[in-house]
């Protein structure tokens, strides 16, 4: 699990970005649907999919 992200909408109209605990217990699909707020699209991408470069981030979009 600890290859897999899962990304988000926020209201700041950038992406949120969970980081799952490595010993946490919970699927990925467990962790989105905890903690994702309700009504918010998500996906579940790989960790290499996330730009390690976060000089960024708040420039970073949603693309569904």
């Amino acid at each position: 699990m600890s290859n897999f992200r899962v990304i988000f909408p926020n209201d700041d109209g950038g992406v949120s970005v969970i980081v799952p605990a490595v010993e946490c217990g919970l699927t990925i699909e467990e962790i989105a649907a905890k903690d994702v707020p309700v009504g918010k699209p998500y996906k579940i991408v790989d960790v290499a999919d996330i730009p390690s470069d976060r000089t960024f981030r708040g420039a970073w979009s949603w693309a569904s």
